[in-house]
């Protein structure tokens, strides 16, 4: 499977820039590939589509506030950080991308908020565009964090294309988003809602929880033809022995389970036993899901609908299968379907 087969001509007008007034009411294709049909729906039908004893498994990683903006020390010239993780926390180190990177040495200091209210040391320079940043701060650890997100704004990805508005903070955020630690949002899980998971759970529907804190490796562009070559970056994942039990158990009953995104998919592929069954686990993966490749867990999914060359596309098709999501991603754009991160719902049977 080769780069060159997942690029298709998306009209950027095409690409949501706000989210569904409400989060159940964006509009959802059906993909059914047993039988092959396209059906179009609003979010909120998808419990018709599902029994009692269903699982549906959710990713409730909590996205922080990963953007900042500052000031390099004697030229004042503009810089923006963006945080990806915690390093130390005694020591308040931080990977980071850093932009405008040419600028930026080691040892070079910046400043942010209004007041220099926060101060950063440029300790290592890992990659291009990677640092290493020490935050020098006294103060208790609370105080660091609080001061820190104060100053950061919602990490909306850079394909949505205006200012970051106040409705961002709650709406880049699933409605069970519970355990910090993401740099973006698990986009399939912003189509629930309080009413909707409501409704669900009177239909009988259980619900599962895994943990994987999506980085920006999401986003990042595939830049080898040969798919094989591609290097997936690693993110953080935690799958409960409780997740475990109502997932193995569904799939013993033989019900159906539901993927809520790509990163659920990846997060149960990343620990699974040769029966098809979900372990336990803690730890990292790097996994790259692409056509052609058999699924152990999930038999349904739910996602939206992602950019030309995105290793998201690429997931996606290799469980809907390559030519039916094509076909389905041509349908969409016709009938004016809207894509990305607050984009519309795609739910494969």
């Amino acid at each position: 499977m080769k780069l060159s087969k997942f690029k298709y001509d998306l009209d950027e007008k095409k690409i949501a820039l706000h989210p569904a007034y409400n989060r159940d009411e964006a509009k959802m294709m059906v993909l059914d590939r047993a039988k092959r049909t396209i059906e179009h729906k609003v979010f909120k039908d998808i419990v018709n589509y599902f029994d009692d004893g269903d699982v549906f498994v959710f990713n409730d990683t909590k996205v922080f506030p990963a953007r900042l903006y500052g000031n390099k020390e004697k030229t004042g010239a503009e810089i923006e950080v963006f945080l990806l993780r915690e390093l130390n926390r005694e020591m308040r180190l931080w990977d980071v991308l850093v932009d405008p990177a040419r600028k930026i040495r080691i040892g070079n200091k910046l400043y942010f908020g209004e007041d220099d209210t926060l101060v950063a040391e440029v300790i290592d320079n890992t990659t291009s565009r990677g640092r290493t940043l020490r935050f020098l701060f006294d103060g208790p650890y609370d105080e660091f964090k609080s001061t820190l997100y104060s100053l950061g704004e919602t990490p909306l990805p850079k394909f949505i294309n205006r200012a970051v508005v106040p409705e961002d903070k709650e709406r880049y955020q699933t409605i069970f988003a519970k355990h910090e630690g993401a740099v973006a949002a698990p986009t399939a899980g912003l189509h629930f809602s309080r009413e909707l998971m409501k409704r669900l759970e009177i239909n009988g529907t259980e619900f599962a929880y895994v943990t994987l804190h999506v980085g920006l490796g999401n986003f990042r562009s595939v830049d080898v033809e040969d798919l094989t070559k591609h290097k997936m970056d690693s993110e953080q994942i935690w799958i409960k022995d409780e997740a475990c039990e109502k997932i193995n158990k569904a799939k013993t009953e033989r019900r159906n389970v539901c993927a809520v995104g790509t990163t659920v998919m990846r997060t149960l592929e990343s620990s699974v036993s040769t029966q098809g069954f979900v372990k336990p686990f803690e730890g990292w993966t790097n996994k790259f899901i692409f056509p052609p490749y058999e699924f152990n867990v999930a038999n349904r999914m739910v996602t939206n609908f992602h950019l030309p060359y995105s290793t998201l596309l690429m997931m996606v098709a290799a469980f809907g299968g390559y030519d039916f999501v094509m076909e389905a991603y041509n349908v969409a754009m016709k009938n004016d379907y809207r894509f990305g991160t607050y984009g519309d719902a795609m739910l494969i049977l």
